[in-house]
């Protein structure tokens, strides 16, 4: 029996962008899942941006292959009529009211959907008659929100869109995100802010100096982690199976992050889940460590 495979909202394979000699992304191949809300996460520099921009056709790939519902990213009117994108800050026109930004989005864009921007807009009691410039930093994160979701978009890409947002700003802006995905709209976004991320995102992209660390479903990567601490001489002696990502020593005790689907049965260590921001932060600093990628997209047989 084969089991159908899942449709990509992204899909790439080995794929890089290089500015003269310097490679800012290369060798990443990922898959996420259609209708997946995917944090983004990596240091400042790590090619976070870099990515987006290759999703959305503002940059082409310097090698690799790349794919959004299975079209290759372009600046023509149909590919960009199907992508919503945030930059960072936010960026509208300053002089503009709300209002004036519904009109020029219904202007532009064929598949304008008014009643879910202006939905938005009263849900975050953003005043239409105000102008951008004049408007609170949640404000106008909400408006360009609104501006991306009106489009009726098959992907919905925001670059640190919480940056500049107070806790109650975040945690609105984050409440929107998942009623725009329940609406089936797939979302990328980027962020530093991990422990909140957690709270609105399903899946997980870790980029660290150009290059790919981490990558799945974060329940998944979640179960698939645990922290294990016993005697040294226990715990140098895993099962098969079971990949050690860090290890450090105190003392008479051992502490280990692993990797392993089964349970560890030796009454010699104790084990502890890990929460998403030390899973995130653990992949950062290992450099070295092979790529892990959790593809619940697999074909069984």
């Amino acid at each position: 029996m084969t089991v159908a495979i899942e449709t990509a909202a992204i899909q790439t394979t080995g794929l890089g962008r290089r500015f003269g000699g310097l490679w800012a992304l290369r060798d990443c191949s990922v898959r996420v899942p259609a209708g997946s809300v995917a944090a983004l996460v990596g240091p400042n520099g790590a090619g976070k941006t870099t990515l987006l921009n290759l999703l959305v056709g503002l940059l082409s790939p310097s090698e690799g292959e790349i794919s959004v519902f299975g079209r290759r990213p372009a600046n023509v009117p149909d590919f960009l009529a199907s992508v919503g994108f945030v930059a960072q800050d936010c960026p509208l026109y300053r002089g503009f009211s709300a209002t004036d930004v519904l009109h020029m989005g219904r202007s532009l864009n064929s598949r304008w959907d008014e009643t879910a921007a202006r939905e938005r807009l009263a849900a975050a009691k953003v005043p239409l008659d105000r102008p951008v410039a004049k408007l609170s930093g949640g404000q106008r994160a909400q408006l360009a929100l609104a501006l991306a979701i009106g489009k009726q978009p098959d992907l919905l890409v925001l670059d640190e869109p919480l940056a500049s947002l107070d806790p109650l700003a975040r945690r609105d802006f984050l409440q929107s995100l998942m009623a725009v995905a329940a609406r089936g709209t797939s979302v990328m976004l980027s962020s530093h802010l991990i422990g909140e991320l957690g709270r609105a995102c399903d899946f997980l992209i870790v980029i660290c100096d150009g290059q790919l660390r981490l990558a799945g479903d974060i329940d998944g990567l979640l179960e698939e982690h645990q922290w294990v601490v016993g005697p040294p001489d226990a715990a140098a002696r895993m099962p098969a199976g079971v990949h050690v990502i860090v290890s450090s020593r105190q003392d008479r005790h051992a502490r280990l992050l692993v990797r392993t689907s089964a349970a560890l049965l030796s009454p010699a260590l104790q084990t502890s889940p890990v929460d998403l921001e030390d899973l995130v932060l653990v992949y950062l600093e290992q450099h070295d460590a092979p790529v892990h990628r959790l593809d619940a997209s697999a074909v069984r047989s």
